[in-house]
């Protein structure tokens, strides 16, 4: 039978040389500029019978009426208009009191839709068990569930959704980005792809606009000095002029395949040594019919024979013929491209053809299977 295996070629194609120019700001980041993340279990309300059956969810709710003076027992909670919930969210390096930020809510019981729900007011913990923030508000979904005696439509997850702005920052954590070192100010890039040639442009760009100040210390590393004459007022000026200037990307030459899923990417410097490539696959059909059978009486009707459905089964094997196709070297991927699709190979073969080339040694390339 044939392979259904779906194969997704990606190739970047570029007009130039490898690499492009992209600026600093895009391709590094500035150490201690980071979020924070934020965690809390709430309680979501107002659900028409889709929220949970368990006793967490139960007792939770009890505790809430205690505490606004109405003492009632679990147990006497039964229906499903409520649902416990993780609450979680990212507090921003420069997030400051009385900001807001985006909360999610996923549901922890079994319940069965958030649709139409309100987040009860959730206090937000970070990792040293600190409130940094409290979330409350409407759930939204981006979906919804339609359900009749017998059938349902569901579109997108019913059990997790989001609060746009549903947080307030009611404690602050703001990035710590200079570091001292003898009494000099520093700044640390860390590049998000570490490469000694891309690291080695940031810090040849920066010393153009500040002569001297940034040494590269490894291939993911770049540190700045900041200057003297550079006022604790203008550091963000300081780093807006480091951060804006182009750098040609150098992107290593690597091939990625997830054989799960089909997909192939091929990097912008991947090439391939002369080499020689035979391609043939194996063709196997099987064709079924039902077949009447009804024999024809000889002598008189009553001797005739039972009519009766019976199964014909034709099987072919083809072999293709085995072509030896010459492949230049590639220098480009539109070479490469050309060259593998010079012989018509299927998904399974071109997966197969680029383990060949590693193995021979013909693939300048890293090899990479998910």
């Amino acid at each position: 039978m044939k392979s259904r295996l779906t194969l997704l070629l990606i190739i970047f194609l570029s007009s130039g040389q490898v690499g492009q120019c992209q600026r600093i700001k895009d391709i590094v980041d500035i150490q201690g500029v980071r979020d924070n993340p934020l965690t809390g279990v709430g309680l979501v309300i107002g659900l028409t019978d889709t929220g949970d059956s368990t006793l967490p969810s139960q007792q939770m709710l009890a505790n809430i009426l205690q505490d606004a003076g109405l003492v009632v027992s679990p147990s006497d909670l039964s229906g499903g208009n409520v649902a416990i919930v993780m609450v979680t969210a990212e507090l921003g390096p420069f997030a400051r009191q009385g900001s807001r930020i985006d909360v999610s809510v996923s549901s922890i019981g079994d319940a069965k839709s958030l649709q139409g729900g309100t987040l009860l007011p959730t206090p937000l913990k970070g990792l040293d068990d600190q409130v940094y923030a409290v979330a409350h508000g409407v759930v939204s979904l981006a979906g919804w569930t339609a359900t009749g005696n017998k059938a349902s439509v569901t579109k997108n997850h019913q059990t997790a959704g989001r609060i746009p702005a549903g947080a307030i920052v009611e404690k602050e954590e703001i990035a710590t980005f200079l570091e001292y070192i003898a009494n000099q100010r520093f700044i640390t890039l860390n590049l998000r792809n570490v490469d000694f040639s891309t690291a080695e442009q940031i810090g040849r760009t920066i010393n153009q606009v500040y002569p001297g100040s940034a040494e590269v210390i490894d291939a993911g590393t770049i540190r700045v000095k900041v200057p003297d004459e550079i006022g604790a007022e203008s550091i963000a000026g300081f780093i807006s002029q480091i951060t804006t200037p182009e750098v040609k990307v150098d992107a290593p030459a690597v091939v990625v395949i997830n054989e799960r899923t089909g997909t192939i990417v091929v990097g912008e410097a991947v090439g391939i040594s002369a080499v020689a490539i035979s391609q043939g696959s194996l063709v196997v059909k099987i064709k079924e019919r039902d077949i009447v059978s009804q024999p024809t009486p000889m002598f008189s009707e009553e001797a005739a024979g039972e009519t009766v459905v019976t199964q014909d089964t034709q099987l072919s094997v083809a072999e293709p013929e085995g072509v030896l196709i010459p492949v230049s070297q590639a220098v480009t991927v539109s070479d490469l491209a050309k060259a593998l699709n010079a012989i018509g190979a299927t998904p399974s073969d071109l997966i197969a053809i680029f383990n060949a080339l590693k193995k021979a040694g013909a693939l300048q390339a890293r090899l990479e299977i998910m």
